[in-house]
């Protein structure tokens, strides 16, 4: 891996003057470790420090299988692709598609969170380079489609576990189960994220060893010119199925931005998280396909949710297909932890730039953002009675809306703003960092196309609550209803652009007020 050596100025900044107060005492000049472009003036003024006290960071092991879990999870849901298009397609697909979609992705992720440190992620991407207005909108639909998300694996793991417990199957029994591990899941949440951060990684281990051995048990049975089959005694590709399990499946890498003021010294280990759990996610997908479809007889109307666990009681006994299964209902237990910490502390990330009321940015005496978990699992709750399909595809489509935007972002940043500090910078100038998100939008644009006139309808709905909702959050802040700040500890952006500096430092221990120069 390259270091990027970077240059860091410092500079001595007027005092913060808030909106509609008198501006506060100078403070001295600040050092800091990191660079950051972008909010507007006009902010709502700053609120208290964020204490730091007993917050363990996350390191990067915890990192990698957070990661592994917002993206993946392990194998499980990837049954699909085979089903929609045969063993060829699918291997073909796990192979070309992170080079298309999830490597530009993670790049551009490993650049704009070093790049910005904190939680909030993509928002403040987009608000620095687009204004607030879109940073609120690229917010919203990642929020909504993150919730989405969240809502199908109480249920996935109720799937999994009804072939032993019949009576989880529905009714009352189903919804109580369903509730209970909600609760249960967001309570470990609340707990702190180096909480979440250690059961993601024992977890991910547990997931991730059944198809190990299964790997290793089959090769004596692997018959490789069963991988060439594409779509046996079907007519055609199911290419709406077929794309859609692959974006799901290898999409949410910039997730992980969201809690980057969590990271311990993120400049260095964020890219590096990234770079080990891309490598995990794709062998993790890549070798349960080849040993599914070339150890066993292909039978694709078979490859739906949850075949592995046949495919492992027929290559290796009856133990570990209920391995296998014990390990996909955890995964989605571990996915569920991820996006739940994601989601929640891109709400702490946007009270804190006051997109939203401050009561979002609060934190409980375990440092976690309580107010967005909360908020977020009652979305999750509320979201529940969708069917799965349903899900992936209303899900995918608000993704690519917030894509487009942070494509947008990190080339608009790249053109207006290139020798600002990046701690990682992606090897690339500003003709080749355009043509790298060529491949990814068109692949938007395809999916777009190829959904239904259902999924287009409500996902065009959420847009444009979205778009309105911002104004009226906006209102609610000039008659005073509800009260909105700028967190103290991060730094002014657009005040920097304007000015021209294109870099200065902030505090990198206990935070402090942070002057903005007008």
């Amino acid at each position: 891996k390259t270091t990027y050596l970077l240059h860091s100025y410092s500079v001595t900044q007027k005092p913060r003057v808030p909106t509609g107060n008198s501006p506060p005492p100078p403070h001295p000049p600040i050092q800091t470790g990191h660079v950051s472009i972008g909010v507007t003036a006009g902010d709502p003024p700053p609120s208290p420090a964020r204490p730091t006290n007993n917050i363990r960071k996350i390191s990067v092991l915890p990192l990698v299988f957070l990661i592994f879990y917002e993206v993946s999870g392990g194998p499980f849901g990837i049954e699909g692709s085979v089903k929609a298009a045969g063993p060829l397609l699918a291997i073909l697909g796990f192979i070309v598609f992170p080079f298309i979609w999830s490597i530009p992705e993670a790049l551009i992720t490993a650049e704009m969170g070093t790049m910005f440190p904190e939680n909030g992620g993509y928002v403040v991407w987009v608000s620095s380079a687009l204004g607030p207005y879109w940073g609120f909108q690229q917010g919203w639909v990642k929020w909504l489609s993150g919730v989405i998300d969240n809502a199908l694996y109480p249920i996935l793991f109720l799937d999994y576990l009804k072939s032993g417990i019949p009576i989880l199957g529905g009714g009352i029994p189903r919804i109580a189960a369903i509730l209970a591990l909600t609760v249960a899941l967001t309570y470990l949440n609340y707990r702190g994220l180096s909480i979440v951060g250690l059961a993601a990684l024992l977890l991910g281990v547990f997931s991730i060893l059944p198809f190990l051995v299964m790997s290793f048990i089959s090769i004596p049975k692997l018959k490789p010119w069963r991988w060439l089959v594409v779509s046996k005694k079907m007519k055609g590709v199911d290419w709406n199925l077929y794309l859609n399990t692959l974006f799901w499946n290898l999409n949410y890498w910039d997730s992980i931005s969201t809690i980057s003021g969590e990271v311990e010294n993120p400049s260095k280990t964020l890219p590096r998280a990234l770079f080990y759990a891309l490598l995990l996610v794709v062998l993790s997908y890549i070798f349960p396909v080849l040993t599914g479809t070339g150890a066993i007889p292909l039978d694709q109307k078979l490859w739906t949710d949850g075949y592995f666990t046949d495919i492992g009681k027929a290559i290796g006994g009856a133990w570990l297909g209920w391995w296998i299964q014990a390990a996909a209902a955890t995964s989605n237990m571990g996915m569920f932890l991820a996006e739940m910490s994601s989601d929640s502390f891109q709400l702490l990330g946007m009270a804190e730039r006051g997109m939203l009321p401050e009561v979002f940015a609060k934190r409980s005496r375990y440092g976690t953002p309580w107010v967005g978990i909360l908020f977020s699992a009652s979305g999750v709750v509320l979201l529940s009675w969708l069917s799965f399909q349903e899900i992936v595809a209303a899900e995918n489509l608000l993704y690519c809306c917030g894509m487009v935007l942070e494509f947008i972002a990190f080339v608009r940043l790249r053109i207006k703003h290139p020798s600002a500090s990046r701690p990682f910078k992606i090897p690339l100038g500003v003709l080749g960092s355009i043509l790298m998100c060529v491949p990814p939008t068109l692949l938007i644009g395809v999916i777009a196309a190829f959904s239904t006139l259902k999924v287009a309808a409500v996902s065009l709905v959420a847009v444009v609550i979205g778009l309105v909702l911002q104004p009226c959050l906006k209102q609610v802040e000039r008659k005073g209803w509800l009260k909105f700040s700028v967190s103290s500890h991060l730094p002014d952006l657009m005040a920097t652009c304007r000015s021209g500096v294109a870099s200065f430092r902030i505090l990198k221990t206990a935070p402090a007020r942070v002057n903005r120069k007008h």
